[in-house]
Protein backbone atom coordinates (compact mmCIF):
# COMPACT_ATOMS: atom_id res chain seq x y z
CA UNK A 1 0.00 0.00 0.00
CA UNK A 2 2.86 2.49 0.92
CA UNK A 3 5.07 1.57 -2.26
CA UNK A 4 1.24 2.54 -4.51
CA UNK A 5 0.66 5.70 -2.74
CA UNK A 6 4.24 6.38 -3.20
CA UNK A 7 3.38 6.06 -6.79
CA UNK A 8 0.82 7.95 -7.28
CA UNK A 9 2.33 10.71 -5.34
CA UNK A 10 4.93 10.95 -8.01
CA UNK A 11 2.83 10.85 -10.86
CA UNK A 12 0.54 13.68 -9.55
CA UNK A 13 4.03 15.68 -9.47
CA UNK A 14 5.19 14.62 -13.08
CA UNK A 15 1.77 15.63 -13.74
CA UNK A 16 1.48 18.96 -12.43
CA UNK A 17 5.29 19.82 -13.77
CA UNK A 18 4.42 18.59 -17.08
CA UNK A 19 0.97 21.06 -16.81
CA UNK A 20 3.26 23.93 -15.69
CA UNK A 21 5.47 22.75 -18.88
CA UNK A 22 2.42 23.09 -21.04
CA UNK A 23 1.10 26.33 -19.51
CA UNK A 24 4.79 28.36 -20.88
CA UNK A 25 4.74 26.34 -23.66
CA UNK A 26 0.88 27.86 -25.42
CA UNK A 27 0.94 30.71 -23.44
CA UNK A 28 2.82 32.81 -26.11
CA UNK A 29 0.32 31.10 -28.35
CA UNK A 30 -2.71 32.21 -26.79
CA UNK A 31 -0.96 35.35 -26.39
CA UNK A 32 -0.16 35.93 -29.76
CA UNK A 33 -3.87 35.18 -31.24
CA UNK A 34 -5.61 37.19 -28.44
CA UNK A 35 -3.59 40.10 -29.41
CA UNK A 36 -4.21 39.99 -32.84
CA UNK A 37 -7.92 40.98 -31.78
CA UNK A 38 -7.05 43.69 -29.43
CA UNK A 39 -6.90 47.36 -29.65
CA UNK A 40 -3.97 49.12 -29.48
CA UNK A 41 -4.75 50.17 -25.96
CA UNK A 42 -5.34 46.40 -24.67
CA UNK A 43 -2.06 45.84 -25.69
CA UNK A 44 -0.42 47.87 -22.99
CA UNK A 45 -3.33 47.56 -20.45
CA UNK A 46 -2.11 47.24 -17.00
CA UNK A 47 -2.37 43.91 -15.77
CA UNK A 48 -2.47 42.26 -19.19
CA UNK A 49 -5.69 41.91 -20.76
CA UNK A 50 -5.83 38.07 -22.12
CA UNK A 51 -9.02 38.03 -23.41
CA UNK A 52 -10.32 41.16 -25.43
CA UNK A 53 -13.44 42.84 -24.59
CA UNK A 54 -14.36 42.53 -28.46
CA UNK A 55 -12.91 40.51 -31.15
CA UNK A 56 -11.93 42.70 -33.86
CA UNK A 57 -11.57 41.07 -36.96
CA UNK A 58 -10.05 44.00 -38.89
CA UNK A 59 -6.08 43.11 -38.81
CA UNK A 60 -6.43 40.38 -40.78
CA UNK A 61 -8.15 41.68 -43.42
CA UNK A 62 -5.48 44.84 -43.18
CA UNK A 63 -2.51 42.31 -43.37
CA UNK A 64 -3.44 41.56 -46.76
CA UNK A 65 -2.88 45.46 -48.10
CA UNK A 66 -0.14 46.20 -45.80
CA UNK A 67 2.39 44.54 -47.35
CA UNK A 68 2.67 41.52 -49.93
CA UNK A 69 1.60 38.51 -47.68
CA UNK A 70 -0.20 36.73 -50.29
CA UNK A 71 2.65 36.31 -51.94
CA UNK A 72 4.55 35.27 -49.58
CA UNK A 73 2.14 32.43 -48.80
CA UNK A 74 2.34 31.23 -52.49
CA UNK A 75 6.25 31.82 -52.65
CA UNK A 76 6.98 30.05 -49.16
CA UNK A 77 4.56 26.86 -50.51
CA UNK A 78 6.19 26.61 -53.47
CA UNK A 79 9.27 26.22 -52.33
CA UNK A 80 8.11 24.20 -49.05
CA UNK A 81 6.07 21.47 -50.77
CA UNK A 82 9.03 20.81 -54.38
CA UNK A 83 11.40 20.21 -51.66
CA UNK A 84 9.80 17.90 -49.33
CA UNK A 85 7.84 15.74 -51.90
CA UNK A 86 11.03 15.83 -54.49
CA UNK A 87 13.59 15.62 -51.53
CA UNK A 88 11.48 12.70 -49.69
CA UNK A 89 11.21 10.56 -52.48
CA UNK A 90 15.06 11.09 -53.26
CA UNK A 91 16.23 10.89 -49.55
CA UNK A 92 13.80 7.75 -49.12
CA UNK A 93 15.80 6.24 -52.00
CA UNK A 94 19.53 6.95 -50.60
CA UNK A 95 18.26 5.88 -47.55
CA UNK A 96 17.45 2.63 -49.21
CA UNK A 97 20.04 2.05 -51.01
CA UNK A 98 22.40 2.69 -47.93
CA UNK A 99 20.29 0.27 -45.84
CA UNK A 100 19.77 -2.66 -47.89
CA UNK A 101 21.73 -2.76 -51.58
CA UNK A 102 25.15 -4.04 -51.65
CA UNK A 103 27.38 -1.64 -53.94
CA UNK A 104 31.15 -0.43 -53.46
CA UNK A 105 32.14 1.62 -51.15
CA UNK A 106 28.66 2.24 -49.71
CA UNK A 107 29.69 2.70 -46.04
CA UNK A 108 32.45 4.95 -47.10
CA UNK A 109 29.95 7.36 -49.00
CA UNK A 110 27.63 7.38 -46.23
CA UNK A 111 30.42 8.54 -43.61
CA UNK A 112 31.44 11.10 -46.12
CA UNK A 113 27.50 12.04 -46.36
CA UNK A 114 27.38 12.19 -42.64
CA UNK A 115 30.59 14.22 -42.44
CA UNK A 116 29.21 17.07 -44.34
CA UNK A 117 26.44 17.41 -40.96
CA UNK A 118 30.32 18.86 -39.50
CA UNK A 119 30.11 22.05 -41.99
CA UNK A 120 28.39 24.84 -40.74
CA UNK A 121 26.41 27.20 -42.89
CA UNK A 122 28.38 30.03 -42.69
CA UNK A 123 31.19 28.24 -44.17
CA UNK A 124 29.71 27.47 -47.61
CA UNK A 125 27.38 30.61 -47.36
CA UNK A 126 29.84 33.30 -49.11
CA UNK A 127 31.17 30.19 -51.84
CA UNK A 128 27.48 29.07 -52.18
CA UNK A 129 26.25 32.16 -53.10
CA UNK A 130 28.91 33.25 -55.56
CA UNK A 131 28.31 30.06 -57.22
CA UNK A 132 24.60 30.93 -57.73
CA UNK A 133 25.11 34.57 -58.55
CA UNK A 134 27.40 33.19 -61.34
CA UNK A 135 24.85 30.68 -62.67
CA UNK A 136 22.29 33.84 -62.25
CA UNK A 137 19.92 32.77 -59.93
CA UNK A 138 20.12 35.11 -57.33
CA UNK A 139 16.67 37.08 -57.00
CA UNK A 140 14.70 33.97 -57.84
CA UNK A 141 13.99 30.76 -55.77
CA UNK A 142 16.03 28.57 -57.27
CA UNK A 143 18.63 28.67 -54.73
CA UNK A 144 16.21 27.55 -52.15
CA UNK A 145 14.45 24.29 -54.43
CA UNK A 146 17.05 22.99 -55.97
CA UNK A 147 19.72 21.90 -53.32
CA UNK A 148 17.11 20.25 -51.29
CA UNK A 149 15.77 18.81 -54.11
CA UNK A 150 18.47 15.81 -53.84
CA UNK A 151 17.57 14.98 -50.45
CA UNK A 152 18.05 15.84 -46.67
CA UNK A 153 21.24 14.14 -45.03
CA UNK A 154 19.53 13.92 -41.75
CA UNK A 155 16.41 12.50 -43.51
CA UNK A 156 18.71 10.13 -44.80
CA UNK A 157 19.95 8.75 -41.67
CA UNK A 158 17.18 8.66 -39.58
CA UNK A 159 15.24 6.09 -42.66
CA UNK A 160 18.71 4.38 -43.01
CA UNK A 161 18.44 3.25 -39.34
CA UNK A 162 14.49 2.75 -39.47
CA UNK A 163 15.14 0.60 -42.74
CA UNK A 164 18.18 -1.78 -40.21
CA UNK A 165 15.07 -3.22 -38.77
CA UNK A 166 13.12 -4.57 -41.66
CA UNK A 167 14.52 -8.14 -42.03
CA UNK A 168 16.26 -8.61 -45.68
CA UNK A 169 14.69 -11.96 -46.24
CA UNK A 170 11.58 -9.78 -47.15
CA UNK A 171 14.07 -8.19 -49.53
CA UNK A 172 15.32 -11.42 -50.62
CA UNK A 173 11.69 -12.69 -51.12
CA UNK A 174 10.93 -10.48 -53.30
CA UNK A 175 14.22 -10.63 -55.32
CA UNK A 176 13.34 -14.13 -56.14
CA UNK A 177 9.70 -13.26 -57.41
CA UNK A 178 11.31 -11.20 -59.78
CA UNK A 179 10.49 -8.02 -58.33
CA UNK A 180 13.01 -5.07 -59.65
CA UNK A 181 14.58 -2.68 -57.09
CA UNK A 182 12.41 -0.06 -57.55
CA UNK A 183 9.05 -2.24 -57.49
CA UNK A 184 10.58 -3.33 -53.91
CA UNK A 185 11.15 0.17 -52.45
CA UNK A 186 7.39 1.33 -53.66
CA UNK A 187 6.09 -2.07 -52.45
CA UNK A 188 7.28 -3.26 -49.96
CA UNK A 189 9.42 -0.45 -48.35
CA UNK A 190 7.81 2.45 -48.69
CA UNK A 191 5.09 1.13 -47.11
CA UNK A 192 6.82 0.05 -44.12
CA UNK A 193 8.51 3.11 -43.33
CA UNK A 194 5.97 5.67 -43.98
CA UNK A 195 5.38 6.84 -40.39
CA UNK A 196 8.88 7.53 -40.31
CA UNK A 197 8.69 9.58 -43.60
CA UNK A 198 5.76 11.44 -42.53
CA UNK A 199 7.76 12.66 -39.13
CA UNK A 200 10.91 13.86 -41.01
CA UNK A 201 8.56 15.29 -43.22
CA UNK A 202 6.76 17.34 -40.92
CA UNK A 203 10.62 18.19 -39.27
CA UNK A 204 11.87 19.27 -43.04
CA UNK A 205 8.69 21.26 -43.53
CA UNK A 206 8.80 23.42 -40.45
CA UNK A 207 12.51 23.68 -41.14
CA UNK A 208 11.98 25.74 -44.94
CA UNK A 209 8.61 27.15 -43.86
CA UNK A 210 10.11 28.83 -40.95
CA UNK A 211 13.59 29.63 -42.77
CA UNK A 212 14.97 33.53 -43.13
CA UNK A 213 19.02 33.08 -43.41
CA UNK A 214 18.62 31.76 -47.10
CA UNK A 215 16.08 33.50 -48.10
CA UNK A 216 16.92 37.03 -46.90
CA UNK A 217 20.52 35.96 -48.77
CA UNK A 218 19.08 35.30 -52.04
CA UNK A 219 15.96 37.62 -52.41
CA UNK A 220 15.95 41.09 -53.15
CA UNK A 221 12.23 41.60 -55.03
CA UNK A 222 8.92 41.97 -52.32
CA UNK A 223 7.19 39.89 -54.48
CA UNK A 224 10.13 36.91 -54.19
CA UNK A 225 10.34 37.10 -50.80
CA UNK A 226 9.24 34.22 -48.31
CA UNK A 227 6.62 34.64 -46.06
CA UNK A 228 8.95 34.98 -43.31
CA UNK A 229 10.69 37.65 -44.88
CA UNK A 230 7.28 39.29 -45.22
CA UNK A 231 6.88 38.91 -41.61
CA UNK A 232 10.19 40.27 -40.66
CA UNK A 233 8.97 43.45 -42.79
CA UNK A 234 6.00 43.92 -41.12
CA UNK A 235 7.40 43.69 -37.72
CA UNK A 236 10.39 46.18 -38.84
CA UNK A 237 7.45 48.42 -40.43
CA UNK A 238 5.21 48.34 -38.15
CA UNK A 239 6.44 47.90 -34.51
CA UNK A 240 7.67 51.55 -34.64
CA UNK A 241 3.96 52.63 -35.30
CA UNK A 242 3.06 49.78 -31.97
CA UNK A 243 0.85 48.79 -34.44
CA UNK A 244 0.84 44.75 -32.48
CA UNK A 245 -2.23 43.48 -33.27
CA UNK A 246 -1.21 43.50 -36.73
CA UNK A 247 2.23 42.06 -36.55
CA UNK A 248 0.13 39.24 -34.47
CA UNK A 249 -2.56 38.50 -37.20
CA UNK A 250 0.26 38.43 -39.62
CA UNK A 251 2.28 35.87 -37.17
CA UNK A 252 -0.24 33.76 -36.42
CA UNK A 253 -1.51 33.49 -40.34
CA UNK A 254 2.39 32.13 -40.82
CA UNK A 255 1.63 29.72 -38.02
CA UNK A 256 -1.53 28.28 -39.07
CA UNK A 257 0.07 25.69 -41.67
CA UNK A 258 2.51 24.71 -38.90
CA UNK A 259 -0.89 23.68 -36.25
CA UNK A 260 -2.50 22.17 -39.42
CA UNK A 261 0.44 19.89 -40.24
CA UNK A 262 1.17 18.92 -37.00
CA UNK A 263 -2.41 18.06 -36.06
CA UNK A 264 -2.96 15.98 -39.29
CA UNK A 265 -0.24 13.85 -39.06
CA UNK A 266 0.92 13.88 -35.41
CA UNK A 267 -0.05 10.14 -35.07
CA UNK A 268 2.05 9.08 -37.66
CA UNK A 269 4.86 10.89 -35.29
CA UNK A 270 4.11 8.88 -32.63
CA UNK A 271 4.04 5.73 -34.46
CA UNK A 272 7.28 6.74 -35.81
CA UNK A 273 8.51 6.31 -32.07
CA UNK A 274 6.77 3.72 -31.21
CA UNK A 275 6.94 0.63 -33.53
CA UNK A 276 9.62 -0.87 -35.45
CA UNK A 277 10.06 -1.11 -39.04
CA UNK A 278 8.04 -4.24 -39.30
CA UNK A 279 4.32 -4.55 -37.80
CA UNK A 280 2.32 -7.78 -37.73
Amino acid sequence: MLSAKKFKISNLLIFILISIGAVFMIAPLVWTVSTSFKTKAEVFALPPVWIPETFNFVKYAEIWEKGPLLSGIQNSLLITLCVTIIGTFTSSLAAYSFAKLRFKYKNVIFMLLLSSLMIPYPAIMIPQFIMFSEFGWVDTLKPLIVPGLFGNIMMIFFLRQYLTSVPGAIIEAAKIDGASYFGIFSRIVFPLIRPAVAAQVILWFMAIWNDYLAPIIYLNSPEKQTLQLVIANFNATYAIQTDYPLIMAASFVALLPMLVIFLVFQKQIIESVAISGVKG
